[in-house]
């Protein structure tokens, strides 16, 4: 059964007895914003796997919102995710209000994202990934878990959530996993709910983009590029924001002579949805991934 807090009162009172029904053993966290897909649901599972306690948090954060985005709009569907985690046999769902995350009022005092947190998505976004890494924080003391999952959609917030977990000495292992996609390859995510059916088709030109990237990367990071763009440009229901090939494990530009493991991004409007994919790939491997 899910047990539901709302304070962090009863988040602490519940996680102590969900903790003891299950005798002990590693706890995980899955946050979320809420709007619940099968993304999340196999977060959980991944979770569940090697947790006795399950915890989800489920919390709109207006801190990695800047005016003009999507807050406001966001969806909100309290009644499906609370269903959804009841049949992922979560433990516990920690839902929250702003004033009870941020009691102040104004969160003064911020983890900042440092250099990393500037480009790519904190470039088109300024400010998102303070307001990110800032609420993981928080959430990751309120929780206090072992394990917490994040899916890789998200490859630069996973990167930052990480480095910050290991720069601040978090006792917490992160954990990531592969993202999921629907039968056309278009990641889920909560904002696709905002799709409509020639948005849909539209957008799962992103991930064709990438798997286009990734088969000509045997030939160098300028082919690999080009063949994405190519893939985006042939598609007139996107805009592109950018389209980026980095190192995985600093997030800088690679060279045009870069050989080894990289990470091919990309961010583009679908209407008026903003959308963000990515995939791994081998750049001068001498063959084409499959």
């Amino acid at each position: 059964m899910t047990v539901v807090a709302s304070t962090r009162g009863e988040l602490a009172a519940l996680r102590s007895q969900v903790v003891d029904s299950a005798g002990g053993g590693s706890i995980a966290v899955v946050m979320t914003m809420g709007a619940l897909h099968a993304g999340h649901a196999e977060l959980i599972r991944r979770a569940r796997d090697r947790a006795r306690v399950v915890i989800v948090t489920d919390f709109l954060n207006p801190l990695q919102f800047a005016p003009g985005e999507d807050l406001d709009k966001y969806p909100r569907t309290f009644d499906a995710d609370l269903q959804l985690c009841r049949e992922e046999r979560v433990d516990l769902l920690f839902a929250p209000t702003p004033d009870v995350i941020y009691p102040h009022d104004d969160q003064l005092v911020r983890v900042s994202a440092g250099p990393v947190g500037d480009v790519l998505e904190g470039d088109s976004r300024p400010g998102h990934f303070d307001g990110v890494v800032t609420v993981v924080a928080k959430l990751l003391h309120l929780t206090s878990p072992d394990l917490a999952y994040f899916g890789q959609k998200d490859a630069q917030q996973l990167w930052l959530i990480d480095r910050m977990v290991r720069d601040l000495d978090f006792p917490v292992e992160v954990v990531s996993v592969p993202t999921v996609r629907d039968e056309a390859g278009l990641a889920l995510s909560s904002r696709n709910v905002y799709l409509d059916a020639s948005d849909r088709s539209a957008a799962r030109a992103l991930s064709r983009s990438l798997q286009a990237g990734a088969h000509a990367a045997q030939r160098g990071a300028e082919s690999s590029l080009a063949a994405a763009r190519e893939v985006l440009a042939a598609e007139g229901g996107v805009r592109l924001d950018y389209l980026e090939l980095v190192e995985p494990f600093s997030f800088a530009s690679v060279s045009p002579d870069y050989s080894g493991e990289a990470l091919l991004l990309v961010a583009a409007f679908v209407g008026r949805t903003r959308l963000i994919d990515n995939v791994r790939l081998r750049l001068g491997s001498g063959r084409e991934e499959e």
